[in-house]
């Protein structure tokens, strides 16, 4: 079903409604109308990386470690496996007549803000720092999410529009500044891109206000994502972020007005109760029945979308596709493709035909908490870094394990002396082989403002350093002298620069989900390759970040930072040894074109991120930049590897002032394999962002960097390679 089909049985479904009833509908509780057989549907559902909330459900790795597979086709699958098991599940409840919350189609994923500062709590909920990454995933996920059948298969919401990275205990107060040329480059592309490219169904406001105005009542925003982006979903506030109006924000004086405001500038659903008082609007003159009317329509539409009136291809899901074995399997690739190697001395992968005892240390070594991140489901069984390993190494290698500290409490027992588990710690490392100290946060340490426990609830991190008792274990198994390899349990930035001195390997693992341990253990022993890429900076310190609440760019991210990141953007090792020999235009044709009217033609190209203008499969399009890489692995073992091209506009004054991401693929080599890839430039790679916020095609001169990292000092220092250069006129 079209939407226009769909929006003309919303029409005259709705024409049927009491003005009440009306009203009713547009609370993410709206209530059943028997007359009408309308029943009851509740809009709050998640499924950032797995159906959440609603029991039993495949747990994928966090979004930031989805990120980090740098592979839009697995972020596909799993989003689609997200839709299959919510469709699987909402036909069961709804059986039962179960109808309540977490437990319908209309699930409140992906988040694309940009994880503009380390210290946001919320910031593993998103795919990193990159606009350009950020879009290429996220368009990926609603595109599985909401499928490409007769009818929607699930509806996804691009959040949290927009301008919005903490801090998380002043957001329902605090007014992001953000200047139009880092609107436009960098804080709304994700959104432009989900909307144009990917049809997301809905859009979800922010709790902040951006540049004076509440987000879920801001005529500027609507005016983007309406009127110059053509999105034709439905708007849904935050939850209680329209009571902030008057409560926080102080931009009205009460429930009414705020109700009003919201419902009035685009708001359609309200995530809270301030629209119980739309109708006390009306009465007051502050709305008018012909707003309140298309808001319910809007909402109506995206129900015959999903096909909740007239039926559905996917009606006939069945319960046991939740957690289906192959469901589990792609949580568990996910979880090793996610896995960022930062350093190997050559310690990894083990060898387990010379190991006789393994020492398995760390307060997250056992924890479930660590698997899962936040906005999470229920797994049937999850399998831990412990667990994990105890399963793979089986009765050929003891195990032995101590938490050797807790997450963040100075001591295990009350009666105890601090640091009652560290003698034990230091005895599992003199009597093991090899140690495996796996440290970190979790959704305690890391979150959403009111469920976590630092920070006085307000779930951000004051400094990158983990809790002090864990660096106290650090420091106590390094003194033993035995071989350490740190697996890293986070969902950002931690500085490692201890680690990086004193231990033989350090491994990222984020969130890794439910199948973490399993996945964790295969990588390890060498089973598969490590290949994972940071999709955020690990910076050296804060002191070169500028303050929190300041969203200037400048200074921020890969793409505007000065100094060297003790760890980059696009960094990550492999068991193999994958080179960039050589690399060509293949293609050429497409950049004098590209983005030319500022980017909002009609069509897009495919895959290129920006809408530019061009006819898909005209003479332009089929003569977009495409690059060709000699690729060479001349390692000993077989990897994936994620080839990377960066772009730097040399004479645009208003061009981003370092090399940016702008095509990524995933390649696998077999060990003395030699590939030649061809992949496709994004034509944002040749436009421009001003300081009115516009878009456009400027500069001549470009150098494209392909490689398997970045182009920067500290990626060539880290890594010992160089991407190859090819240098570029534009015609």
């Amino acid at each position: 079903m079209d939407r226009k089909e769909a929006r003309k049985k919303a029409e005259a479904l709705v024409a049927q409604m009491t003005l009440e009833e009306k009203a009713a509908q547009l609370k993410y509780g709206a209530p059943a109308i028997k007359r009408l057989g309308i029943p009851a549907y509740n809009w709050w559902n998640e499924g950032l990386h797995g159906v959440a909330r609603a029991g039993q459900a495949t747990v994928f790795p966090q979004a930031i470690g989805m990120a980090a597979t740098f592979d839009t086709e697995l972020v596909k699958e799993e989003a689609d496996v997200i839709a299959t098991e919510g469709r699987a599940k909402y036909n069961a409840y709804a059986g039962k007549g179960d109808r309540d919350i977490y437990k319908g189609l209309t699930f409140w994923s992906p988040n694309v803000n940009i994880f503009r500062d380390p210290r946001w709590g919320r910031g593993h909920e998103t795919f990193g720092e990159d606009p350009y990454l950020t879009s290429r995933l996220g368009v990926a996920f609603v595109e599985g999410l909401q499928g490409d059948g007769e009818t929607m298969k699930a509806a996804a919401c691009a959040k949290h529009f927009a301008v919005h990275s903490g801090p998380e205990a002043i957001r329902h107060e605090f007014d992001a500044q953000a200047s139009e040329k880092d609107m436009g480059e960098t804080y709304l592309p994700a959104f432009q891109a989900l909307v144009q490219e990917a049809g997301v169904e809905a859009v979800m406001g922010a709790y902040n206000r951006t540049n004076g105005e509440p987000c879920c009542g801001s005529t500027r925003l609507q005016e983007i994502l309406r009127g110059e982006w053509g999105f034709e979903g439905h708007f849904v506030s935050d939850c209680w972020a329209i009571a902030d109006f008057h409560m926080h924000h102080m931009v009205t004086n009460n429930a009414r007005e705020s109700a009003a405001m919201a419902i009035n500038r685009g708001c359609d659903l309200n995530c809270g109760n301030t629209y119980l008082h739309i109708l006390g609007a009306l009465q007051d003159g502050l709305v008018t029945e012909e707003t309140i009317t298309e808001a319910a329509v809007r909402l109506f539409t995206t129900r015959y979308l999903l096909g909740l009136f007239d039926g559905s291809e996917y009606d006939a899901i069945p319960y046991t596709e939740v957690e289906s074995p192959e469901h589990l399997a792609l949580s568990e690739k996910a979880a090793r493709e996610s896995f960022v190697l930062l350093k190997n001395d050559g310690i990894l992968p083990l060898d387990r035909s010379k190991l006789h005892t393994v020492g398995v240390i760390g307060p997250n070594a056992d924890s479930r908490s660590a698997l899962i991140g936040n906005y999470h489901g229920t797994a049937s069984r999850y399998v831990t870094v412990l667990e994990g390993l105890q399963d793979y190494l089986g009765e050929d290698v003891r195990v032995l394990t101590s938490v050797g500290c807790e997450l963040w409490k100075d001591r295990s027992e009350g009666l105890a002396f601090a640091g009652d588990r560290l003698a034990e710690a230091k005895i599992v490392a003199d009597n093991s082989d090899v140690v495996l100290l796996v440290v970190g946060l979790d959704e305690t340490l890391e979150g959403e403002e009111g469920d976590t426990g630092n920070q006085a609830a307000s779930g951000d991190k004051v400094d990158l350093l983990l809790p002090k008792v864990q660096r106290d274990l650090m420091e106590a198994v390094a003194e033993t002298g035995k071989p350490v390899v740190l697996l890293l349990m986070s969902g950002s930035d931690i500085d490692m620069s201890y680690a990086a001195e004193h231990f033989n390997a350090v491994m990222q693992l984020w969130y890794p989900g439910a199948q973490g341990g399993r996945a964790a253990a295969q990588v390890l022993f060498g089973e598969t390759s490590p290949s994972g890429k940071l999709p955020v900076t690990f910076y050296q310190s804060l002191e070169e970040l500028p303050e929190f609440t300041d969203y200037r760019m400048e200074g921020r991210t890969y793409r505007y930072m000065d100094g060297p990141a003790q760890y980059p953007f696009g960094y990550g090792l492999t068991y193999g040894d994958v080179y960039v020999t050589e690399a060509r235009v293949a293609e050429d044709g497409c950049s004098a074109s590209c983005a030319g009217d500022g980017g909002n033609a009609e069509q897009t190209d495919s895959g290129c991120g920006v809408k530019c203008g061009i006819e898909p499969g005209s003479a332009e399009d089929s003569a977009r930049v495409v690059l060709e890489a000699e690729m060479e692995n001349r390692g000993a073992r077989a990897t994936d590897e994620v080839l990377q091209v960066y772009v730097k506009n040399h004479d645009s004054a208003d061009a981003i002032k370092n090399p940016f991401l702008c095509a990524f693929r995933r390649i696998h080599l077999e060990a003395g394999e030699h590939k030649s890839v061809q992949i496709p430039v994004s034509p944002l790679a040749f436009t421009v962002v001003g300081e009115d916020g516009k878009r456009r095609v400027d500069g001549k001169k470009f150098t494209f960097y392909v490689g398997t990292s970045q182009p920067d000092a500290r990626s060539r220092e880290l890594t010992g390679k160089a991407p190859a250069e090819v240098q570029y006129i534009r015609k």
